[in-house]
């Protein structure tokens, strides 16, 4: 019988914590126009002229931080990820992990699925709640790339399982060892930022404001990345028993002086912090796995911030990585969609 295939994509890393590496993995993340939504020339000027130069040393000294022997994390979870869900679906499937920017890219993952004539593609994206700049990003890169195909097999993606039993049980055995040794005074729930305009677009012009996205899911804004985030910390509090008023949730990771999604992370520890807050655990339920915006920006960055301001204790719960649980979310969805 012919085999299927599932292609997992996350975002990227560069290929070493080199300055050039960084500094080719940062352009072609950036000038991906979903990413930076700005006129083509202005991007290219903006990224190549400005971002990318001055960036890349900077963001290869902290990529040198959670650099292992095997690679970045992202790769070594991912690759892990492929192994173990190739393990758990049988010979029968073809499974291969992809990177949006730099390597393993999609292009050589979907020339492989090419030669072997797959009955079927399902393709993962990495990302529990929808975003133009991630999902959207991998959806049109697979479109372009498999379009001048002879013969295209039929193909498939897996939508936003920000709301998936095991993704948020994961989370919260994960956070189980912490919570079983420390009385927090608060819980922060931070999430990759996007840029306002992004999200506008999303609601054809009106404002998250205007359609209520902190406040809930509707018919309107469910394709929200913002209201998916929200109603992510809201199932995660409701399975923690969390008590209204003893969590945040926030949005990292900002660049340029565009108005980014808010309130923003940095914000809110200082808030914190006014408050009288002492203890503080994080969780990051935009990344699946372990990587800078996790480990670096919320595990110590804002953890410098919050202990330099007076708090005394500041853990983050990790990411899902290569968990049985995981693994056991992507069969499943392997399961439900093909």
């Amino acid at each position: 019988m012919p085999k299927k295939g599932v292609l997992l994509v996350n975002l990227g890393t560069p290929d070493s914590p080199s300055v050039p590496d960084v500094r080719k993995y940062l352009r072609e993340f950036l000038m991906d126009g979903r990413v930076i939504d700005i006129p083509y020339l202005n991007r290219w000027l903006l990224v190549n002229l400005i971002i990318a130069p001055f960036r890349a040393p900077k963001s290869a000294r902290i990529y040198r931080q959670v650099w292992r022997p095997e690679g970045s994390p992202l790769k070594v979870y991912g690759l892990s990820n492929e192994k173990e869900l190739q393990k758990a679906l049988g010979d029968q499937y073809v499974v291969r992990l992809a990177m949006r920017y730099q390597n393993p890219s999609i292009p050589a993952a979907l020339k492989e699925f090419e030669r072997l004539n797959l009955e079927k593609i399902l393709v993962i994206p990495f990302f529990p709640q929808y975003a133009s700049a991630t999902t959207g990003s991998v959806h049109q890169e697979v479109f372009e790339k498999v379009s001048s195909w002879q013969t295209i097999p039929e193909i498939c993606f897996t939508g936003a399982f920000y709301n998936h039993p095991l993704l948020l049980e994961g989370f919260v055995q994960n956070a189980r060892k912490y919570l079983d040794n420390t009385r927090y005074d608060h819980f922060v729930f931070s999430y990759h930022g996007l840029p306002e305009r992004q999200t506008e677009k999303a609601h054809f012009g009106k404002t998250c404001e205007q359609e209520g996205c902190a406040a809930g899911l509707t018919e309107t804004n469910y394709h929200c990345y913002k209201a998916q985030c929200y109603e992510t910390t809201r199932l995660l509090v409701a399975r923690l028993g969390l008590a209204e008023g003893s969590y945040t949730t926030c949005f990292q990771s900002r660049l340029g002086k565009a108005e980014w999604i808010k309130p923003y992370t940095e914000d809110t520890v200082k808030t914190l912090l006014e408050k009288g807050v002492q203890k503080v655990l994080a969780f990051s339920p935009a990344f699946v796995a372990d990587c800078l915006e996790t480990t670096i920006e919320v595990g110590e960055e804002y953890k410098d911030l919050f202990i330099a301001g007076g708090g005394t204790q500041w853990d983050l719960v990790e990411s899902l990585n290569d968990s049985p649980l995981w693994i056991g979310l992507l069969k499943e969805l392997v399961q439900s969609n093909i």
